[in-house]
């Protein structure tokens, strides 16, 4: 996913999660140089935690405002399922066929990121690179 599209829909985070392996950094390199990343923080888990793991990452750093994940499959794609208990039909069939290298999803959640639990987001969006 690039910078200038995430910019472009509006999908400026707050604060980004970030990973701390090689690869996961380099995507953060090339989203801050097109757009807003926010705080940065970085986690050794989100290279090998559960999809159960992640959540907790997200209730305890997430805060108010939006929040971008950078990490690993297939704790994202299993994150993303089990987050979205709602959500755009397109974005959910999309997710269906799998969690690409650079998708981003976008999933919004009533109230404070700290009470994200499963089943209780929305599925707005989910981008692939072929979207860009």
């Amino acid at each position: 996913m690039r910078g200038a599209a995430m910019r472009s829909r509006l999908y400026v985070p707050d604060r980004t999660l970030c990973s701390n392996a090689k690869r996961a950094k380099e995507t953060l390199e090339g989203l801050a140089g097109q757009t807003d990343t926010g705080r940065v923080l970085f986690f050794d888990a989100l290279y090998s935690a559960d999809a159960a793991g992640y959540l907790h990452l997200i209730r305890d750093n997430g805060g108010s405002g939006s929040l971008l994940v950078i990490g690993h499959n297939p704790m994202m794609e299993d994150l993303t399922m089990a987050v979205s208990g709602d959500g755009d039909e397109t974005a959910r069939a999309t997710l269906n066929h799998g969690f690409p290298t650079a998708g981003l999803a976008v999933v919004r959640f009533d109230g404070d990121l700290a009470s994200a639990a499963q089943g209780a987001g929305y599925l707005e969006a989910f981008l692939t690179p072929a979207d860009l």
